[in-house]
C-alpha cells in the first residue's frame, strides 16, 4: 500500500533517519518504538502525508492510487459546531447523500409514468444507488456511530452535546471515533491511549483485533501495543530496523541485535587499530611501501559502524520511610455525596502496612474521590476515615502541577525536597523524567501542565512518606520513565494506592484490586490479572441465572393469560412477530444478499486470477487490498443472509 524507498531526512543539524527502507502491507499491525526525540511523530506525519512536517532529503515515499489513511495526531484537534453524534455521523456525508438521492427518486417514481424512458431510468439509478447503499452497510449507520462512542465512553446523554463542550482529551476521542468509523485502509494513530481509560482501552484493543486493514501505532502502553501489533519498527541509530513479532518480542530480539552490533564493532575497533599500528611501524620503511598501501586502501574501504550514545540505565529507590502501624488506614461506613448526586455509599474497608492497592472502575466511579477522602482534601458526608499510627501520606494528583511554586528551578524545588540524596543522582532521576541538562535550572513556571505534572512525580519520589496515594501517575511518562517509577514502587517498603489506566503497570504492580463501581467498593485480594479473572468467572455464575429469571417470567406471564391462543411449539412462544413491512424488507435484503454473494465469489475468483498474473509490484499491492476488501464483503453477507433466513424461518414457523 505504502513504502519508503532510501528515505532520508534532517531536522535542523540532525539526521533523524537516513537510507531507511519500509514497505507497509495492506495488513500492517505495526508498533513504531523508539527513544524520546528520535523522530517517530515525524515519520508518521511524514507517512501521513503532512506537509508541515517538511519533505524528505532524500529518497521517495509511494503510495498506491486509492488508499485512504487516516492520522490522529497525539493533539491540537478542536471541533466545534454540531453535536457529537452530528460530528460523528459527518464522516458518511457521501452515504448520506446517497439516501437523500434515494428518498427524492421515490418521489419521483410515484408520480412519473410507469411506460416512459425517464421513469426506467429513474428506476435504474434509485436501484443502483440501493445495491450501493446496501453494500457500504448504509442502512445501519447511527447504530455504527453509536456503538463506536459507547465503546469509547460516550453516555447517550453526551451524544447530543455540542463538541466545543467538550475537554481537549474528549475531543480527542471524538477524532478517534470518526477515524475508526471511516475505516480507511491505513490507520496511524499517534498515541491512541493518551485520553483513554482501562474499559475503553480494553475496547479499542478489541476493535483493533477486529479491524479489517492495516494500521501504525506509536504508544507508551507496553501491554496495548503486546496484544495489538505483530510487527514492530524501531527508529534508531538512525535507522529504521524491522522485527518479527509484538512489543515484548521485539525486545527480546532488539538486545540480541544490539549485542551482535557491539560484538561487531568491537571487532571492527580490534581490525582497524591493528591496520593502524602496522601503518604507523611501517610507513618510513621504503621495502614495507607495498603493504602500507595496501593496508591503507583497505582502512579506507571499511565501512565504520556507529554506535550511538545510549540512555543510562537509572535504577532508582525510595528513601525507605520509617514504618507505619500494621493499619494504615481504615474506612467505616463511608458515603460521600455532591449536592443530590451520591458518588460513594456505606463503603468500609482496611488498607495495611505494605499494601499495593489499585483503585478501579470506570471514569465518574468515584476512584480520584475516595483518594482525596484518604488524604483529607476532602470530607466525608456520612463515616468516617482513619488514618494509622505513624502514618504519612503522600498524594500526587492528576493536577499536582497546581501546588508547585512557579519561582522555583527544578533542581531546587527536588533538592530541598530529598533528603541526603546526591545532586547527581537527582539529575539522573530528572533525566529519566525528561529533564535534561540545562532544563533543570528552569524556573517550574515555564513549563507546560504536563511536564510539571511529570517533575511533581519525580519529586514524591525522593520524599520520605510512607504511604502513597498516586492519581494517574503514568500519564506524560516514557516508558523508560514507567520502568523507573515500576521498580522503585516495588522496591518500595511503605503502602502505596494508586490509580491507573495502564494495564502492564496494574499487571506489575497491584498486590490488591478495590473495585470502585455504582457507589460501592469491592475488595479482591491477589494481582490484577487473577482479579479479572475472578470478575469474569462472577459474571460467567450469574449469566444462567439471569436466563432463567427471564425464561421464569415468560412462563409466568403465558401462565397468567388463559385467554391468549395456544401456540404450536415452546420455542416459538419467545417469536416475536414482526409487522408486514419489515418483514417485506427482510424478504427483498435476503434476495438482494442471495444474487450479491455470488456476484462477490465471482469477483474474488477474478481477482485471484489477476494476482496469479504479475505486472508490477504496485498493480500486486492494489489487487491485494482488493482481495482483503472482497472477502471482508463475503463473510459479511453471508453472515447477514444466514441471520435473515434464521429470521424468516422463525416467523414462518410462528404462524
Amino acid at each position: 500500500m505504502l513504502s519508503l524507498q532510501n528515505a532520508s531526512m534532517r531536522f535542523g543539524p540532525r539526521v533523524l533517519f537516513e537510507d531507511a527502507n519500509w514497505l507497509i502491507t495492506p495488513r500492517e499491525r505495526t508498533a513504531l518504538v523508539g527513544g524520546n526525540g528520535a523522530g517517530k511523530s515525524t515519520l508518521m506525519k511524514l507517512l501521513a502525508g503532512d506537509e508541515s512536517v517538511g519533505q524528505l532529503d532524500r529518497g521517495q515515499i509511494e503510495r498506491t492510487r486509492g488508499l485512504s489513511m487516516g492520522y490522529l495526531p497525539q493533539d491540537g484537534l478542536r471541533m466545534t459546531g454540531r453535536t457529537v453524534f452530528e460530528e460523528c455521523l459527518s464522516v458518511f456525508d457521501e452515504l448520506r447523500s446517497m439516501h437523500a438521492e434515494l428518498e427524492e427518486l421515490a418521489e419521483a417514481l410515484a408520480t412519473l409514468d410507469h411506460e416512459g424512458a425517464e421513469y426506467t431510468a429513474a428506476a435504474e439509478r434509485f436501484s443502483l444507488l440501493q445495491s450501493r447503499v446496501q453494500l457500504l452497510d448504509g442502512y445501519a449507520l447511527d447504530a455504527q456511530v453509536g456503538n463506536v462512542l459507547s465503546g469509547l465512553g460516550f453516555d447517550k446523554i453526551d451524544w447530543a452535546r455540542g463538541t466545543e463542550e467538550f475537554s481537549g482529551g474528549w475531543q480527542m476521542r471524538i477524532a478517534l471515533a470518526k477515524l475508526l468509523l471511516a475505516r480507511p485502509n491505513l490507520l496511524l494513530l499517534d498515541e491512541p491511549t493518551n485520553h483513554l481509560d482501562l474499559e475503553t482501552r480494553n475496547w479499542l484493543e478489541e476493535y483493533l483485533r477486529n479491524y479489517p486493514f492495516g494500521y501504525i501505532l506509536i504508544s507508551h502502553d507496553r501491554y496495548f501495543l503486546d496484544v495489538t501489533v505483530d510487527r514492530t519498527v524501531e527508529l534508531w541509530n538512525k535507522r529504521l530496523h524491522i522485527y518479527a513479532g509484538n512489543y515484548s518480542k521485539y525486545l527480546q530480539a532488539r538486545d540480541e541485535r544490539r549485542t551482535q552490533l557491539l560484538s561487531a564493532y568491537r571487532n571492527q575497533r580490534e581490525q582497524i587499530e591493528h591496520l593502524e599500528a602496522f601503518i604507523q611501524r611501517f610507513r618510513a620503511q621504503a621495502t614495507k611501501a607495498k603493504q602500507v598501501q595496501s593496508r591503507i586502501k583497505e582502512l579506507e574501504r571499511i565501512e565504520r559502524i556507529e554506535i550511538p550514545d545510549e540512555e543510562p540505565v537509572v535504577h532508582f529507590r525510595f528513601p525507605q520511610p520509617p514504618p507505619s502501624g500494621r493499619v494504615v488506614a481504615s474506612a467505616q461506613a463511608l458515603s460521600k455525596q455532591y449536592g443530590t448526586k451520591e458518588i460513594l455509599r456505606n463503603v468500609s474497608f482496611t488498607i495495611e502496612r505494605g499494601d499495593k492497592i489499585a483503585l478501579v472502575g470506570k471514569n465518574g466511579a468515584g476512584k480520584s474521590t475516595l483518594i482525596k477522602l484518604l488524604i483529607g482534601a476532602e470530607p466525608p458526608s456520612v463515616g468516617k476515615i482513619e488514618l494509622g499510627h505513624n502514618v504519612l501520606a503522600e498524594y500526587f494528583a492528576q493536577d499536582q502541577y497546581k501546588v508547585l511554586d512557579p519561582k522555583e528551578t527544578l533542581l531546587g524545588s527536588i533538592s530541598r525536597a530529598a533528603l541526603r540524596i546526591p545532586e547527581v543522582e537527582l539529575r539522573s532521576l530528572l533525566g529519566c523524567f525528561l529533564f535534561s541538562g540545562d532544563d533543570v535550572f528552569k524556573p517550574l513556571g515555564v513549563l507546560s501542565g504536563g511536564e510539571r505534572n511529570r517533575f511533581a512525580l519525580a519529586r514524591i519520589l525522593v520524599s520520605p512518606s510512607n504511604f502513597l496515594l498516586l492519581d494517574e501517575p503514568t500519564n506524560h511518562l516514557d516508558m523508560r520513565a514507567k520502568e523507573v517509577l515500576l521498580e522503585a514502587i516495588e522496591n518500595y517498603s511503605g503502602t502505596v494506592i494508586f490509580v491507573s489506566h495502564d494495564r502492564y503497570f496494574l499487571d506489575r504492580l497491584a498486590t490488591r484490586v478495590l473495585d470502585v463501581n455504582d457507589g460501592e467498593v469491592t475488595s479482591y485480594p491477589g494481582s490484577f490479572p487473577e482479579y479479572l479473572r475472578d470478575r469474569e468467572a462472577a459474571e460467567n455464575a450469574a449469566a444462567p441465572t439471569t436466563q432463567l429469571v427471564a425464561a421464569a417470567s415468560v412462563a409466568k406471564s403465558i401462565a397468567a393469560a388463559p385467554a391468549a391462543p395456544i401456540l404450536q411449539s415452546q420455542s416459538s412462544a419467545t417469536v416475536r412477530r414482526l409487522n408486514p413491512i419489515r418483514l417485506r424488507q427482510i424478504e427483498d435484503r435476503c434476495a438482494f444478499l442471495e444474487e450479491e454473494v455470488p456476484r462477490l465469489e465471482a469477483a474474488i475468483a477474478t481477482t485471484e486470477a489477476e494476482l496469479a498474473r504479475f505486472i508490477s509490484a504496485e498493480a500486486t499491492q492494489r489487487q491485494a487490498v482488493l482481495m482483503e476488501e472482497l472477502k471482508s464483503q463475503l463473510a459479511a453477507a453471508t453472515a447477514e443472509w444466514e441471520e435473515a433466513m434464521l429470521l424468516l424461518e422463525e416467523q414462518s414457523n410462528s404462524v
